[in-house]
């Protein structure tokens, strides 16, 4: 059994740089300035706190684009939007594919594509089902992804804009990732309800992933999200699995190895 270097990089809100075997992948693509922004498909204002920890330019080549959804702004800003057509491929939903048209390859729950380097490395990209809100609400499609590398989703997890569901359970019963990326925050952009992961979802997704190390993001920079990182680890502490979330701080390279 060999070891492998697993990169992760948080560069604010729900955007990670993953870095693998020579594969380079970003999530959600978001580098615009804060302010007040409205995505071209939700009736929803987000005002934005915090900027980027790197500029597009700073993060050089992308093999693909992993979005979860491309109709809010808090996943998919201009500046994410122009970097589309440079980057190898953009996975993303059905409906967002055909939205966003050029590289963009829609993809449904469990579907999985293989994406491969210049060097002919390869890697499993699955997407995952997500419902970004309570039952009854409809904010559009949104996916999440599991990456695998001698099976699909045995790397790693990437839960997108999701509360935890009986969909991400199945994710749970299907793979066995080694790291499980949360979508957290608690957002409450339209009232007192949750449209993404707030603690009780995390601890959910701990017990469903008993052996996976946990990360979260997209829990700072917007007015809308409502827990902090530091929040969440808080309730972890209190629920004696302090070791169970690994601090994931914004521009700060995490390197993991990874047996593989």
């Amino acid at each position: 059994m060999r070891t492998s270097h697993l990169t992760l990089t948080s560069i604010g809100g729900p955007t990670v740089l993953i870095e693998y075997d020579g594969l380079r992948l970003l999530t959600d693509p978001t580098f615009d300035p804060p302010g007040e922004y409205q995505g071209p498909h939700s009736p929803v204002r987000h005002k934005k706190t915090e900027g980027p920890a790197f500029s597009v330019e700073q993060i050089g080549r992308i093999d693909a684009v992993l979005l979860s959804h491309d109709h809010h702004f808090d996943n998919l800003d201009h500046s994410g939007r122009a970097l589309l057509p440079s980057v190898g491929v953009t996975c993303t939903t059905v409906s967002g594919a055909m939205r966003l048209g050029g590289n963009a390859v829609g993809m449904a729950p469990f579907e999985t594509r293989i994406i491969k380097s210049a060097s002919g490395k390869t890697l499993y990209v699955t997407a995952t089902p997500a419902r970004h809100g309570p039952v009854g609400i409809d904010v559009g499609d949104v996916v999440g992804f599991a990456l695998g590398v001698d099976q699909p989703g045995d790397l790693i997890y990437i839960t997108g804009d999701t509360l935890w569901f009986e969909g991400t359970a199945e994710v749970a019963r299907r793979f066995s990732p080694k790291v499980v990326v949360l979508h957290t925050g608690a957002a409450e952009p339209r009232g007192r309800f949750h449209m993404t992961m707030g603690s009780e979802d995390a601890l959910e997704a701990a017990a469903a992933f008993p052996e996976a190390t946990l990360l979260s993001v997209h829990n700072e920079g917007w007015g809308h999200l409502k827990e902090t990182q530091d929040q969440l680890m808080d309730v972890f502490a209190a629920f004696n699995m302090p070791n169970r979330l690994a601090r994931f701080e914004k521009g700060v390279a995490l390197n993991l190895s990874v047996a593989a």
